[in-house]
């Protein structure tokens, strides 16, 4: 978590930045900021952009010199965070903390309840890391080559969990499915957090989590990682192949999170 540690010090100091000095700022009041400021996050507590969150938050209360609130608005991949930041007052007090699914939903939802590109001004990205291929602990297969000797016995054999449809792990899925030529159950939730919960407690036996709120999982061996989506191997996991080097080519993927 070092270096997690070190870039959302660095993300805070930008927001700082942008806020104080940026095109935000013809909106806002005299001796901003002079209040909270209210940090929506579009996912539930417990998941990877909560955990982003939370992390960054103390950090931008000490650049800003206010505390920084987090409120949490779940569902609809993002979507109902999103549309109360989008019709609150554009004054920096209500900023918003969104995953890769922000980019993607305009692509799935022909009627989004925001304009994506007017409704929000971008400040930066605050984490980028690859997604963590994971089974439950009791779940028997142990090798990437195992998953997809599984998945092939039948149709719809294994299910897989996401935060909601059109979230990176809903893409990592139907990526690895593609790549692997295997026809998998996708199981949306409403968030990160409660899609970990099931899969840990054994409801769903695979996950394609984000390493940050999936390792202390893995760590305790509650989960089994079979591999990382990344291109290189995670120094947190040095033991864990790519999907490349477990024979699955072209899945590569990344998730992130950024304020608005």
């Amino acid at each position: 978590m070092r270096l997690t540690r070190r870039h959302a010090w660095l993300a805070t100091v930008v927001l700082g930045s942008t806020l104080l000095n940026g095109p935000v700022a013809t909106a806002q009041e005299a001796g901003y900021p002079s209040r909270p400021i209210t940090l929506v996050v579009t996912y539930p507590p417990g998941g990877g952009a909560d955990v982003m969150a939370r992390l960054i938050a103390p950090k931008m209360g000490e650049v800003l010199g206010q505390n920084v609130i987090i409120d949490n608005r779940p569902g609809a991949g993002g979507q109902i965070g999103a549309a109360y930041v989008a019709k609150s007052k554009p004054d920096g007090y209500t900023l918003m903390f969104d995953a890769s699914s922000f980019a993607a939903n305009p692509a799935l939802y022909p009627k989004l309840p925001y304009d994506s590109q007017k409704a929000f001004q971008p400040i930066g990205v605050t984490a980028l890391f690859p997604n963590v291929v994971l089974v439950n602990a009791a779940f028997p297969a142990k090798t990437i080559r195992d998953l997809i000797d599984m998945a092939k016995l039948k149709k719809g054999a294994v299910s897989y969990a996401s935060s909601g449809n059109g979230s990176a792990q809903h893409l990592a899925g139907a990526l690895f499915e593609s790549a692997a030529g295997v026809d998998m159950i996708h199981v949306p939730y409403r968030g990160g957090g409660p899609a970990l919960n099931d899969v840990i407690g054994g409801q769903v036996p695979l996950f394609f989590g984000n390493l940050a709120s999936t390792l202390p999982h893995i760590q305790s061996g509650k989960l089994r990682p079979l591999a990382i989506t990344g291109a290189q191997r995670s120094p947190l996991l040095p033991n864990v192949p790519t999907l490349a080097e477990a024979g699955v080519k072209g899945a590569e993927i990344h998730e992130w999170n950024a304020l608005f």
